[in-house]
């Protein structure tokens, strides 16, 4: 099969015969997304600095 031909192929695919959500849906998911993805992050941080602040005090005793 012939390359160029395929990547045609594909980007005509994408364009029309795949369904897109709505432009403010994709809106909506990203904000979601980045919000969770932020509060995630957060509690990841939260719980590193536990442990850090844990062990230290549990190497302290040695």
């Amino acid at each position: 099969m012939n390359l160029v031909k395929y990547i045609k192929d594909s980007f005509d695919e994408l364009r029309n015969k795949v369904s897109w959500i709505s432009w403010e849906e994709a809106q909506k998911s990203t904000v979601v997304v980045a919000l969770f993805t932020v509060l995630f992050a957060l509690a990841v941080f939260a719980v590193d600095k536990l442990f850090q602040s844990g062990l230290t005090e549990y190497f302290k005793l040695f």
